[in-house]
């Protein structure tokens, strides 16, 4: 069994962000245009990505080369850097924001939770084709399938998905295959940039695709009469869900490995339904807690390793 380290608890904040950020975003909805609301959420959280990396090149605190390389971006790097950008930033957070917006909670939070599944199956068959993807192990098919089983005890549990928006959840599975492609394609350019600079290069570049899309709902909005609250729940989303916790999914992923670091994405319906339990007042049944026990123990299953020859 792999040791629990540093990166593990880490993964799990992100989850708490990423669980919450359902609950956060669909109040700041009851106020702002969903389309708005998430280009500015990008505006903010790109230039808090851009002057993280620049502040800390200029005091030269890099520690792991988390935030900078002194390796130079090249032409190769810029022309990939947009194409990650599109995908994952302005394609993945179109479907994402409408999904979230058009579906439940429930819904859009299983849905997304497919995408280690999405993931280890791209990563299969790019590793077959001797690409970029990763060797996946017996175990970690059978701690994906483990969790995702759970996943949907979880939230068949809370009761029918019947007369849920489809095009919400068509919207969602589009984010699933962005969100994959994204985790994927971006790896590469891991190995020789900083988790924080490839993230604030892409995001910035998708958030000038993303922006053109939203531009005509910004403008109808009366943004000094907005309350405080959704202030805030705008600030959580692009400061914490985006900046910090996109940061610790790469960081993750240079160190585990795409297949591996997304399966802790699983956790987050489990957050979502504490989450609804506080604040919606849901009640947690047995079903519930019998499914994030499922997921706990696939989560656990992927961070399994063969024993090394002779030990």
């Amino acid at each position: 069994m792999t040791r629990f380290s540093k990166l593990d608890v880490l993964l799990l904040l992100m989850v708490l962000i990423w669980g919450t950020n359902y609950t956060v975003i669909k109040s700041a909805f009851r106020e702002l245009n969903p389309e708005a609301f998430n280009a500015v959420r990008l505006i903010v959280a790109s230039s808090v990505m851009i002057a993280t990396m620049a502040i800390t090149r200029r005091v030269r605190w890099n520690p792991a080369e988390v935030f900078y390389t002194a390796e130079p971006v090249t032409r190769r790097d810029w022309i990939a850097l947009a194409a990650v950008g599109f995908v994952g930033h302005c394609v993945y957070q179109y479907w994402f924001i409408g999904g979230v917006a058009r579906t439940s909670v429930a819904n859009s939070s299983l849905l997304l939770a497919a995408s280690p599944v999405v993931i280890t199956i791209l990563s299969v068959a790019l590793h077959r084709l001797g690409g970029i993807g990763e060797r996946v192990t017996a175990m970690h098919w059978a701690g994906t399938l483990l969790s995702l089983a759970g996943i949907y005890i979880v939230v068949r549990s809370g009761g029918t998905t019947g007369g849920q928006s489809l095009t919400g959840d068509v919207m969602m599975g589009g984010a699933v295959l962005c969100w994959s492609t994204y985790t994927i394609a971006a790896r590469p350019l891991m190995t020789r940039h900083s988790p924080v600079g490839v993230t604030a290069l892409s995001m910035a570049i998708g958030t000038l695709f993303y922006i053109p899309l939203a531009l005509g709902t910004m403008l109808r909005v009366d943004w000094i009469s907005v309350s405080l609250h959704t202030w805030m729940a705008l600030v959580y989303s692009a400061v914490l869900s985006i900046c910090v916790a996109y940061v610790i999914w790469y960081v993750a992923i240079r160190e585990l490995g795409s297949a591996r670091t997304a399966v802790y994405s699983n956790l987050m319906p489990i957050v979502a339904m504490v989450t609804a339990a506080v604040w919606l007042h849901e009640p947690v049944g047995p079903g519930k807690i019998a499914g994030a026990a499922l997921v706990l123990a696939g989560v656990a299953l992927t961070r399994v390793r063969r024993p090394a020859p002779g030990s």
